[in-house]
């Protein structure tokens, strides 16, 4: 297990999220695992389903939801009701966005 992989795991017990990590690097760090662990790329889900595989770790999704936009790791349709896995492309463009967290095409 990598030093990056451990830092995540300790952030987990019994499989469940303990809390969301302050420091930027570290909720970094978590967010991408997340992205990778619970999202498909090429798949587009809707907001129930992203809130559904959030909370399979932690009850607050839709912290974690905004957390996921913001980074750009998620992105949304300009009315909320699409999110797809942000490919490295659209996380790279994403600060040309007209609005945080979706992407240029939306």
């Amino acid at each position: 297990m990598s030093q990056k992989e451990r830092h995540v795991a300790d952030l987990f017990s019994g499989g469940r999220l303990i809390a969301v990590p302050r420091r930027a690097a570290r909720r970094e760090q978590l967010l991408a695992h997340l992205t990778e662990t619970l999202f498909e790329e090429g798949r587009t889900y809707t907001e129930p389903e992203v809130n559904d595989a959030l909370r399979t770790v932690h009850e607050d999704c839709s912290a974690l939801r905004r957390h996921l936009i913001t980074s750009g790791l998620l992105t949304r349709t300009r009315d909320g009701g699409s999110y797809r896995r942000a490919d490295a492309v659209e996380r790279a463009g994403a600060g040309a966005a007209a609005i945080p967290g979706t992407s240029p095409a939306a």
